[in-house]
This record gives structure tokens, sequence and C-alpha cells, in this order.
């Protein structure tokens, strides 16, 4: 680094994930509204686009043989099924940006966590959101849709098989109030970019300083 150019640092992989009705799709779109740097990862999936969706923008659509020949040759980062469709992350577009010192935030599942942790260790900073009691979390699930009390009754099932998982979490954080939360993920995410890992110019620039150049 020359005394006039800009430091340059690794990108950040934020994840941030919780139980249905957690409030992380909330959060992130707060998050995305005030960090430019940060992008939300953009997925490849197998369903067919919806009106207005475009390819590489929304997500990256493949046919069921494209998206296994990708699995095959190990260009996703995560991926998983759900509901006879699948969904990844593809590899090069993430590690491009962090080359180029651009964050990419996911709006993922714990174990698409736990799969770009084996990856890419280095690079994730996880984040889980809990909600203040599990009252409350019915309470949001209810609110969100018109569903029947056995619907209510699956997704709570769903959400406590989540919950487990929070200790696989580098922070968690209560979501009770929503202000608060989005200001301690943005604090979370201001603190990754500066970690000496993602800053692989400090080594050359220290020896400057202790050599007195």
């Amino acid at each position: 680094m020359s005394s006039d150019a800009t430091p340059t640092r690794r990108g950040v992989c934020l994840v941030l994930a919780s139980a249905p009705g957690g409030g992380k799709t909330s959060v992130s779109r707060e998050l995305l509204k005030t960090e430019p740097e940060l992008a939300l990862s953009v997925s490849a999936t197998t369903r067919a686009p919806r009106p207005g969706e475009e390819e590489g923008v929304h997500y990256f659509f493949r046919t069921q043989e494209q998206f296994a020949a990708m699995v095959a040759a190990d260009e996703l980062l995560e991926h998983a099924s759900f509901l006879g469709r699948s969904y990844g992350t593809p590899r090069a577009a993430v590690e491009a940006a962090l080359s180029a010192g651009r964050d990419v935030l996911f709006d993922i599942e714990w174990q698409g966590h736990r799969q770009l942790r084996a990856k890419m260790a280095q690079d994730v900073v996880g984040i889980f959101l809990l909600p203040p009691s599990i009252e409350e979390l019915e309470r949001r699930l209810r609110g969100r849709n018109q569903d029947s009390d056995e619907e209510i009754a699956k997704r709570m099932k769903a959400a406590r098989t989540e919950l487990a998982h929070w200790d696989e979490f580098d922070h968690v954080l209560v979501n009770e109030d929503f202000s608060a939360t989005v200001a301690n993920v943005r604090a979370i995410l201001h603190a990754a970019r500066t970690h000496r890992s993602r800053q692989p110019w400090l080594p050359g620039f220290a020896a400057r300083l202790l050599g007195g150049a």
C-alpha cells in the first residue's frame, strides 16, 4: 500500500439467521438500506422466473440438470431443496465480491450457515436472532398469515428446530427492539470489516512503521 492509496480489505460473508418469524428478513432489508458496501447474495434456483424477476438480479435460473451439474462440480457454497425445488449459492460470484472488498449478506437457515462455514470458515460471520419469548414468536407467526391452528403448530415445530441451532453462530441477539437489533447487527458488521485477517496490506504496512520507513 502506498501512502496515498486507499487500503483494500477482503469482504465479509454476513449470515443472518433466525426461526420463522424471528425477524431476519426485516432486519436484512433495513441493513441493505444503510450499508452501501453490502449486497444480498443472489441464489441459483430451479424454479421458473416470476413476472418481473431478472436473471442475475433476483436469481440465477437453472434447470434441474444444470443445478445438479453445479453441485457435482462444487460450484455452490451451500444448497438445499424445498418443495421439490433446489436453491444454492454460486461460489464464483461470492468469491469475486469478497476479493473486491464487497460484503455479501446471506438470509439463510442454519443448514446453509453450516455449509458456508465448512467451505469459507475465515470469511463467514454468523448472527442468529432469537425471539424475546416463544409466545411472542407465535404471535408474530399468527400476525403474518391467516393460517389455521394446525398450520401454526407446524410452523412452531419448525421454529423450535431452528432455535435449537442458535449456538452454532458467532453472535446471538434477542430481537425485542427492532432498531436496537439493526444497530447491533451493523456494529458486528463494522467490527468484522476491520479484522486483521481481512486486511492483507496490514503486515507490510506495519513492517514499514516498525522499520521507520
